[in-house]
């Protein structure tokens, strides 16, 4: 039996300010993007906004519904938005924030769940380039992820298919 380490490297930055302008105004944008999403049985507002290779930034939100499992979490709005609008460009960064109206405390990073996860990964092998993503809260320490491969390391792919 042979056992094997699987790790990856991350940054973490003590607050925004630590970031540069264009990553600050991503997160800002995301920030100012909670507001619109549709929470009303858990409270956590997430949003997600992509900057896209041509430019473009494009954001979106979880939308909730009182039958839960028909809920869309902020992640995969966003993906389906871009598949709709801006079909095969690929995503340079998405930026990941949330506002917590259950506790009031949206001070460390929220990570995307599994299901986004493996759509976010996909959309990765699909147009070919690394996401980037910024995950924080309102306030606190800011991770940066280099490629969304690095959260799930096993990930179920198009090549799984084949056999």
């Amino acid at each position: 039996m042979a056992k094997h380490t699987h790790q990856f490297e991350f940054e973490v930055l003590d607050h925004e300010v630590e970031l540069n302008e264009q990553d600050r105004n991503l997160l800002q944008k995301a920030k100012e993007t909670t507001v619109h999403a549709y929470a009303p049985y858990s409270r956590f507002h997430v949003a997600a906004v992509a900057r896209l290779d041509n430019g473009e930034t494009i954001g979106a939100t979880n939308q909730e519904n009182a039958s839960y499992p028909v809920g869309i979490c902020a992640e995969r709005t966003l993906l389906g938005t871009l598949s709709s609008v801006y079909p095969n460009i690929p995503v340079d960064t998405i930026a990941i924030t949330y506002t917590n109206h259950a506790t009031g405390n949206s001070n460390s990073p929220a990570s995307p769940c599994g299901l986004c996860r493996q759509s976010l990964l996909e959309y990765e092998q699909r147009t070919g380039k690394p996401i980037r993503l910024i995950l924080a809260g309102e306030t606190g320490k800011v991770l940066i992820i280099s490629s969304v491969k690095d959260l799930l390391p096993f990930g179920f792919g198009p090549d799984d298919l084949k056999g």
